[in-house]
């Protein structure tokens, strides 16, 4: 083996694993969207800048919202599941942690509509604009609460 080679393989074993190991046991989820919907690629890449693995259809989300038990009045632009949760809308990135790690007896999270703002409808063609928007969370009764108020 030359110097330069041994010297390569010296320094690849000396890189730190973490970034490695933490993409392949990062949550990963699974999005429903329209194959033109601008703003589901901005959720998309918030969700990626936050440490979530992503897999995504572009097949619509309408089947998979009435699916995953998500009344129409939840509705959003793209749909996603998440660990057993639904995820609906413009959920951030931070609410979706906390449900993971809080586990509540839930169908998921949403963020009904699309409020200006919130991630993934939050780029240069806003202006800056930031619309009060609530995280729901949604009951397995279909009843909902607020789980997180964005003012």
């Amino acid at each position: 083996m030359s110097p330069r080679r041994r010297r390569l393989l010296v320094t690849l074993a000396a890189l730190p694993l973490a970034p490695l190991a933490q993409a392949s046991t990062a949550p990963l989820v699974e999005i429903w969207k329209s194959p033109t919907c601008g703003c589901c690629k901005d959720w998309i890449t918030h969700l990626e800048a936050n440490g979530f693995r992503t897999k995504v259809h572009d097949t619509g989300n309408t089947a998979m919202r009435s699916r995953m038990g998500i009344d129409a009045k939840y509705g959003s632009c793209h749909t996603a599941l998440v660990n057993g949760y639904a995820i609906e809308g413009h959920v951030p990135a931070r609410e979706i942690r906390r449900l993971l790690k809080e586990r509540p007896e839930a169908i998921g999270l949403a963020v009904p509509g699309m409020p200006v703002g919130s991630p993934g409808m939050d780029g240069p063609d806003y202006d800056g604009q930031k619309d009060p928007y609530d995280v729901v969370l949604l009951r397995k009764d279909g009843t909902s609460i607020v789980y997180q108020p964005y003012r």
